[in-house]
C-alpha cells in the first residue's frame, strides 16, 4: 500500500488507518481491494473510480450508533452487506480532495471491525491527475453478510471527557476554525472551546489551508492546495502534542476530527481517541464549562 507518510512500527493488532495516493489505490485495486466513494449520488454518477461503491445513506454509518441504538447498528450491518462492502477485505476510501468525510467513512469502518481501511486524500481530483479512468455506470459488487465488531475504544464519550477535564495524560486537540474556537462563530447550544483544548484547525494539515476559501473567492482554478503537507511539516504541525499522551481530537460533529485523528495515527502517535460527539453535546450539557476569548 503506497502511502505519502510513513507507516509507525507496531507490534499490536491495531486497524490500520493508512493515507494513500492515487499509485496506492492502483496497487490496492491490483489486489482486489473495495472501493468506497462517500461522496453524494449525484457525485458518483457523474464519474467515480472504477468498480467504486456507493452506499445510499451513508451519512447515517458516520454518525457511528452505539450497542444501545440496535436498529441503526442493524441498518448499517445491512447497507454495507447489501453494497459488498466486507469488512474482512482491504477497503479505500475516498471522496473530493481533502474531504473530512472520507476519513469519516473510514474511521467509521475501523470502528465497525475493518481491519485494513485507508483513506485517500486527494480522492477524484488526484486520480483524475494521475491520468486514471473514471466510470459513470453503476457498480455492484455481490452482497455479503456483515458482523460489527464494534471497537468504542477509538471513541472518547462526553461523560469521560467531563470527568477527565485537566488530567495531565489527556491533551484535548480542537480542529474547528479559530472562530469556533474563540466563541464568535456559534455553532451550537453556546460558543467556545472546552478548558485546556488546543486549537489546530483540520485545514492546516493542507499545503494551502486557505483553499477551501480561495475557491469559494474564485482566487484558485482548483484544489492543489488541498494537498496533504509533507511529512516534515506535518511532524512540525503537531510538535508540541507529547506522543505519550492520549490524544483526544474534537471539532463541532466529530467529522472534521477524523482527518487530523488520521493524520496523528499515521505520524506515530499511539493514543488518538475521537470525541465523536464533540461540541454539539458538549455544549449542550449545562454542567460542562467552557471557555470564551483568545489564548
Amino acid at each position: 500500500m503506497t502511502s505519502p507518510l510513513p507507516h509507525a512500527p507496531s507490534t499490536s493488532p491495531a486497524p490500520s488507518a493508512g493515507i494513500v495516493d492515487a499509485a496506492g489505490v492502483a496497487a490496492a485495486m491490483a489486489r482486489d481491494a473495495i472501493v468506497w466513494d462517500v461522496r453524494d449520488g449525484a457525485s458518483f454518477a457523474q464519474g467515480h473510480i472504477p468498480g467504486a461503491v456507493h452506499v445510499p445513506g451513508g451519512e447515517r454509518l458516520l454518525r457511528l450508533p452505539t450497542p444501545e441504538e440496535g436498529g441503526e447498528l442493524a441498518w448499517v450491518a445491512n447497507s454495507l452487506g447489501e453494497a459488498g462492502l466486507d469488512l474482512e477485505r482491504e477497503i479505500i476510501v475516498y471522496a473530493t480532495r481533502g474531504s473530512p468525510f472520507a476519513y469519516a467513512g473510514a474511521f467509521a469502518l475501523r470502528y465497525f471491525g475493518a481491519r485494513r481501511v485507508a483513506t485517500f486524500h486527494d480522492g477524484i481530483e488526484g486520480w483524475r491527475e494521475a491520468g486514471e479512468t473514471v466510470e459513470t455506470s453503476e457498480s455492484r459488487r455481490q452482497p455479503v453478510t456483515v458482523e460489527l465488531r464494534l471497537d468504542p475504544a477509538l471513541l472518547i464519550p462526553t461523560s469521560e471527557v467531563l470527568a477527565r477535564l485537566g488530567a495531565s495524560d489527556m491533551v484535548l486537540l480542537d480542529v474547528r476554525t479559530p472562530g469556533e474556537f474563540a466563541g464568535t462563530d456559534v455553532r451550537a447550544a453556546r460558543g467556545g472551546r472546552i478548558p485546556g483544548a488546543i486549537n489546530i484547525p483540520f485545514e492546516a494539515n493542507w499545503r494551502d489551508p486557505d483553499t477551501a476559501a480561495k475557491l469559494a473567492r474564485g482566487l484558485v482554478a482548483d484544489s492543489t492546495g488541498m494537498q496533504l503537507k509533507p511529512l516534515d511539516e506535518l511532524r512540525g504541525l503537531y510538535a508540541a502534542l507529547d506522543p505519550a499522551k492520549e490524544i483526544v481530537v474534537y471539532c463541532q460533529s466529530g467529522v472534521r476530527a477524523t482527518e487530523t485523528a488520521s493524520v496523528l495515527t499515521e505520524l506515530g502517535f499511539a493514543r488518538v481517541r475521537l470525541y465523536k460527539r464533540s461540541w454539539v453535546e458538549y455544549a449542550a450539557q449545562p454542567e460542562a464549562p467552557v471557555v470564551t476569548g483568545g489564548v
